[in-house]
């Protein structure tokens, strides 16, 4: 159990603050209208961070796909992290041969590239969110599990999980009512440590074009239509939602890197 007071920092403000731009500017913006007459505006006035190829206001266009990334994102990191702590702690509870199988198998899922297959599941249902949340989850639950299993193997043989078994408890009610509240904290920090992972992922897969379809503003989908903005000199287009995802990642990843310190028990193991 956690008895330590967090004290979260500063990344965890940009955090905060991220996510309310992602939310509030759609909101006060509401529906935009496509204005060729305003396209490839450059930053000014009228526009504070310039205009896109179809007139729409890049700010609010920026703020629509950031918050497309980042529902997704957390969407991904979620269910990761619930299925590596579900092998993990099942590894655990059935031990012995089945421990030995499961551990081969999170070694060569995890040895698989994860990009490259994240392409070919997302490629199957182009367009399709889902298909995006499930190429970007079945391929990073493998790091989830393998840290939840070395923080379980030390509290098997304790004491009071000795004691558990030797009263009659079988393996499985020991796994749920002993094992799987110790890993609560590893699941939040390893959560928060996905998150970023999930961005690039979706953001990449995007660009590509095998991800969300050009028609949905994410972060990736903006940056594959800059690249033929930038040509005509509207750099902008290109600056701003790389700028904004470049920020995100490292936000998350620095909010999760101090919430792992702050929840690190003595001698655990480092996510």
């Amino acid at each position: 159990m956690i008895t330590t007071r967090l004290r979260l920092g500063w990344p965890w403000v940009l955090v905060v603050a991220i996510a309310l731009l992602a939310i509030v500017i759609p909101m006060a913006a509401g529906d935009q209208v496509a204005d060729f007459a305003a396209a490839l505006q450059a930053p000014g006035s009228g526009h504070l961070f310039g205009t896109d190829h179809s007139g729409y206001d890049l700010l609010v266009r920026t703020a629509q796909g950031l918050r497309i990334s980042l529902v997704i994102a957390a969407i991904c990191a979620v269910a990761a992290t619930l299925l590596g702590v579900l092998v993990g702690v099942g590894s655990i509870a059935a031990g012995g041969w089945v421990d030995a199988v499961v551990m081969r198998i999170v070694d060569g899922v995890n040895a698989l590239p994860h990009l490259v297959v994240g392409i070919v599941i997302a490629a199957l249902w182009r367009g399709d969110p889902l298909a995006i949340i499930l190429s970007i989850s079945l391929t990073h639950w493998p790091s989830v599990a393998r840290v939840v299993r070395a923080e379980l193997l030390s509290n098997a043989e304790a004491g009071w999980v000795r004691s558990a078994r030797l009263a009659g408890a079988s393996r499985w009610f020991v796994a749920r009512n002993h094992l799987l509240p110790v890993v609560g904290g590893q699941a939040l920090v390893a959560m928060m440590m996905l998150l970023p992972h999930a961005v690039w992922h979706e953001s990449t897969l995007s660009f590509l074009g095998v991800g969300l379809s050009p028609d949905r503003a994410s972060l990736g989908t903006l940056l594959g239509q800059a690249r033929g903005d930038v040509m005509l000199g509207a750099w902008w287009t290109l600056v701003v939602p790389a700028t904004a995802l470049i920020v995100t990642a490292l936000a998350f990843a620095a909010g999760g890197s101090i919430l792992r310190r702050q929840m690190q028990p003595p001698g655990g193991q480092v996510w």
